[in-house]
């Protein structure tokens, strides 16, 4: 492959000004939409020699036959001219969205003549407003009990609104106190449409406002001696007070804002966008992100808030992120123009935002696990990523059983490795093993030592784990031997696997065949994943396999390495925790009870080492005597 690619175009050609380009491949297709405060600069980053490039752009820029660019005049206008040509051409390498469309909206329709709310998950009705999503069916439904307690709306069907305006007999609902639109008789268009606004209002943070004013009526209804409509004012606000009492203040009241947690790897990130009105969370919105070119943090929120306002009718004042995109003053002049008035994008670092913004992050981590443990677990993608795995890396027959393997330790000390079992595309948990290295020299020497100990036991298949303990008498297996049955125990590690993969690269990745040539084992493939651009290395080849993003066999792979990860680091602090225990146990008058104690008040070994006595004093039970011996011990240790 020529290191220069044909369509580069020529020095000086590529203009200076703020643009919006389009890679296209022969067929003339959009591959990929950007913008550009430098168009130079920028398309400069694309034609750099190819093996310097992060290989998935690598995919692109090679698959492209041709680029072209746009010039405008401000970089507000490159922002825009992106937005509509990646809504226009969806192009295949730009960030694929995929919306959480299980959780159900409240929707007020005002594009009716007499506007009704309901509950729906169809974002496409022509002129409703939207509000939520509600993470269950029935929030929704008690959420608009409380409020048209309050805001007395049409609930009613529109075959219900059209049969009665036409015979001028209420409809059902309206007979019982359960819609209070034109067709119940009681209120005129123009009024209902008044009260639908303040509906509207209301659910979009105007709490204080409409709080205020009932009271005011309330107290001045009293004060007249008018008492039925003071009650009716008492159970408006009582209504209002029990829609507040279901969501938490997390911001302060009058604060309107949208908070945007973003959780992310290599190929998918996962939003939680938190819509707060009135310094409460109103809802929350979900979306996974798949990503098919290298894109920074900041890059990804400058997409995200793209999509999120690109055609919203609610911006907020404020919009908190946690990373600055590098057009931040353009995306807030292009907020501007759709709300009229200032809009600010800010990052939430400290107080109460930066608690929230955690908490969108915390969701966010958890749906990206969601949402790749969902691909992984399903049986049809199961089977794909399989298939895939036996074409990209040439088996002859797919890899029923893998064995990932990874080592963990801390500065070169608690070397430890583990092995996690995966059959069918499923975890095998009672299969995972963990290894000690007592003595290595590299990670490579680590994996070679792990694997011959592991393939040792496939030339010892008559090896079986401890004996089961002896049957209580009368139990179901008690005399099988008497019986003349055979009791047979699974043998340990004799099931030979069909592909191992290691955490890492070329030199891993050799390492391991080194040790199945070794022990005599090539009949096993062997591949590693190199995380930081999740490459395939296969021994002996000087470049590596490049799985599609959206490929199932990568999710699997990806998902093997994490849980092996996962599982040598739960071992590794695990040994940690115990030597630190066991040196502590050597200190006169410390036991098991003032240990934990210890630890758990310092919250690490490395800050109980760095204490002071007088710091180590302060530990319930512990006196000077005790304080001085145990610094004195750690520091001699």
């Amino acid at each position: 492959m020529a290191d220069v690619l044909s369509y580069k175009p020529r020095a000086g050609e590529i203009p200076t000004n703020p643009g919006v380009y389009r890679f296209r491949d022969a067929d003339g297709r959009v591959l990929y939409v950007g913008k550009a405060k430098n168009l130079r600069q920028r398309l400069s980053n694309y034609f750099a020699p190819l093996r310097t490039l992060h290989e998935r752009t690598r995919r692109m820029v090679t698959t492209a036959s041709s680029v072209e660019w746009t010039v405008v005049s401000t970089d507000v206008d490159s922002l825009q001219l992106e937005y509509m040509w990646i809504k226009e051409f969806d192009p295949p390498f730009n960030v694929r969205y995929k919306d959480d469309k299980s959780y159900p909206f409240m929707a007020v329709t005002l594009g009716d003549e007499a506007p009704r709310v309901i509950v729906t998950r169809n974002r496409q009705i022509p002129g409703a407003r939207y509000f939520g999503p509600y993470p269950k069916v029935w929030a929704v439904h008690e959420t608009i009990d409380l409020m048209v307690k309050a805001f007395p709306i049409r609930t009613c069907s529109d075959s219900s609104y059209k049969r009665a305006m036409a015979t001028g007999r209420p409809c059902f609902p309206g007979q019982i106190g359960k819609c209070g639109g034109p067709c119940s008789m009681t209120v005129t268009i123009e009024e209902h449409r008044a009260m639908v606004d303040d509906f509207v209002a209301f659910m979009a943070g105007g709490d204080e406002r409409f709080t205020r004013e009932l009271t005011k009526r309330m107290l001045a209804a009293s004060a007249a001696m008018d008492y039925e409509a003071a009650a009716k004012y008492r159970d408006k606000l009582g209504a209002i007070e029990a829609v507040l009492g279901k969501s938490a203040l997390v911001l302060a009241p009058d604060e309107d804002a949208d908070l945007f947690g973003i959780a992310e790897d290599e190929l998918a990130a996962a939003v939680q966008h938190f819509v707060i009105r009135g310094g409460r969370v109103r809802g929350v919105r979900a979306m996974t992100i798949e990503k098919e070119i290298d894109i920074s943090t900041a890059d990804l929120v400058d997409q995200v808030l793209q999509r999120a306002y690109g055609d919203a009718q609610d911006v907020p004042r404020r919009i908190l992120v946690p990373s600055l995109p590098d057009d931040a003053a353009e995306l807030e002049l292009w907020l501007r123009e759709r709300r009229g008035k200032k809009v600010e994008i800010a990052v939430a670092q400290r107080g109460q935002r930066a608690d929230l913004m955690r908490t969108a992050t915390l969701n966010a981590q958890q749906a990206l696990i969601r949402y790749k443990t969902r691909r992984t677990s399903d049986y049809v993608a199961r089977t794909q990523a399989l298939t895939d795995l036996q074409d990209a890396l040439g088996m002859s027959e797919a890899p029923l059983r893998i064995e990932c393997f990874d080592i963990s330790h801390l500065g070169g000390t608690n070397v430890v490795a583990s092995m996690v079992v995966f059959e069918d595309g499923l975890p095998r948990k009672d299969q995972y093993r963990s290894f000690n290295i007592p003595e290595t020299t590299d990670d490579t020497d680590s994996m070679y030592q792990v694997l011959r100990r592991r393939l040792a036991y496939l030339d010892r298949p008559d090896e079986v784990d401890e004996p089961a303990p002896a049957p209580v008498s009368g139990e179901i297996g008690e005399d099988l031997d008497t019986l003349g049955l055979e009791v047979k125990r699974k043998p340990r590690f004799a099931y030979p696997p069909q592909l191992l993969l290691v955490d890492g690269g070329q030199p891993q990745v050799e390492a391991a065949a080194r040790a199945l040539r070794d022990a005599g084992h090539t009949e096993i493939a062997v591949c590693g994943i190199a995380k930081r651009l999740e490459e395939i290395w296969l021994p002996g080849d000087d470049f590596p396999v490049i799985l599609p993003r959206t490929s199932e066999s990568l999710y699997l792979l990806q998902r093997l390495r994490d849980e092996a990860h996962r599982f040598a680091i739960t071992h590794q602090r695990k040994r940690r925790r115990n030597d630190i225990s066991s040196v502590l146990a050597e200190v006169p008058g410390l036991g098991a009870s003032r240990i934990k104690v210890l630890l758990k008040h310092f919250g690490s070994v490395t800050a109980l080492r760095a204490a002071a006595p007088a710091e180590i004093e302060e530990v319930q039970g512990i006196g000077p005597v005790l304080a001085q011996n145990i610094h004195t011990h750690l520091s001699t240790r």
